[in-house]
């Protein structure tokens, strides 16, 4: 990084009370571009922007559209240099163009992911409506049976049976009660 001592144009000591919180101790303006922001206000932002959060985890500089900070601790204390940056607006439209791509790529791979589960889901169903109708060869046997065997919920299997009914695959045997016992056609 290169480091151009025009893009700073104001530094801050941002303090720490126990009692009343982050405080601005002192400010000094390095340029006319010092009037971009009111350090009064932002005091406490800044303060917990860099100091809050877990050890290791804190940002070292933020960077906003017209300025960024960096920021060095000392103790409870916070000193922050305001810089105006150069040139940076080429690099932002290069890692938005970047950052969309990559928008693209993972869409598509969502996209990608949901068909292959749908199929996968297919699959799995397929499979377990050729196995019902094998274990049901010259056999019969209640929903719930089934539904346990294949550790599926009440309406999973209700909807399973009642495709291979439609497909002429499985009849209803009899009815026990409120259990319907299946059988193959």
């Amino acid at each position: 990084m290169h480091f151009n001592e025009k893009e700073l144009f104001g530094a801050a000591l941002i303090g720490f009370d126990m009692i009343d919180g982050p405080f601005l101790k002192w400010k000094r303006g390095y340029s006319n571009s010092a009037k971009l922001l009111k350090l009064d206000d932002f005091a406490m932002n800044f303060y917990l922007a860099f100091r809050g959060g877990n050890a290791g985890k804190k940002p070292r500089a933020i960077l906003y559209d017209k300025f960024y900070i960096v920021a060095f601790p000392r103790d409870l204390e916070l000193c922050c240099l305001f810089m105006k940056p150069q040139g940076i607006e080429n690099n932002l439209k290069e890692l938005n163009k970047i950052a969309l791509r990559i928008i693209d790529e993972m869409e598509v791979n969502d996209n990608d992911s949901e068909e292959d589960s749908d199929s996968s889901d297919e699959d799995t169903v397929d499979e377990i409506k050729r196995l019902i109708i094998n274990l049901l060869n010259g056999t019969q046997m209640s929903t719930p049976e089934l539904r346990r065997y294949f550790k599926l919920s009440n309406s999973q299997i209700w909807k399973v049976m009642s495709d291979l009914e439609s497909a002429k695959k499985v009849k209803r045997f009899k009815k026990k009660g409120r259990t319907v016992i299946w059988t193959i056609e």
